[in-house]
């Protein structure tokens, strides 16, 4: 015998699902389509979305640059200070050589104008007005000494100073002979009248071809 009559058994709850009316604080239901406004609003969110995001690429992009600028001024502080510091060290050690040569070489010259000295009142103390018959010999000897110990401080401070042997001197010299030499100058005679023949015959042609015109124009008249 049946029992008593169930009204919800005969109801379709998916059914009653569908067609209940969603209040506006409801999940969205999965299986519905999406309305016009749902589009919309998705629209909305995916635009916000991109230009959230292209704010982030924007400060990204910015954040990059500034490290790669950041980089580039590392690199150049090393390159820099690497370059500078072997330039310096190369240079204080050209310097220091050069200064030490230089204070050597004034040292040696300081040296070598006291032996001059010397050795010029030496040479000069020798007087030979009052030398006599009897020490003729001694003194002439004397003398001779003093001149070869002269000669011999002069071709030593001639090697160890080269301002001494006139070379520099000779130099410039030879630079000013060469440049007031005339290219002509090692021409002789004969070829110098080829050459200045070389240069006028036209001339010379032009003058004869004029006074022969002139000639022939006196003869018609």
């Amino acid at each position: 015998m049946a029992g008593d009559y169930d009204a919800s058994e005969f109801v379709d709850s998916d059914f009653q699902a569908h067609k209940a009316p969603r209040s506006p604080g409801a999940t969205p239901d999965p299986y519905r389509a999406p309305t016009r406004e749902d589009v919309d609003r998705q629209v909305v969110e995916a635009q916000q979305k991109l230009v959230e995001l292209k704010r982030a690429q924007d400060e990204l992009e910015r954040e990059r640059s500034a490290l790669e600028d950041l980089r580039r001024r590392q690199t150049e502080f090393q390159t820099g200070r690497q370059e500078m510091i072997q330039n310096l060290t190369r240079g204080l050690g050209l310097l220091e050589e050069a200064e030490f040569n230089t204070r050597r070489d004034a040292e040696q010259m300081g040296k070598t104008i006291e032996e001059f000295r010397d050795a010029m009142n030496k040479l000069q103390g020798v007087n030979e007005e009052s030398w006599t018959k009897d020490n003729f010999n001694v003194e002439l000897t004397r003398g001779l000494t003093v001149i070869e110990n002269s000669r011999m401080e002069w071709n030593t401070a001639r090697l160890k100073l080269p301002v001494l042997s006139g070379e520099a001197l000779q130099q410039a010299e030879k630079a000013d002979a060469e440049a007031g030499h005339s290219p002509l100058a090692d021409i002789d005679f004969l070829d110098l009248c080829k050459l200045g023949l070389a240069l006028t015959w036209p001339l010379a042609l032009i003058l004869l071809v004029t006074l022969g015109y002139l000639a022939l124009q006196l003869g018609r008249h």
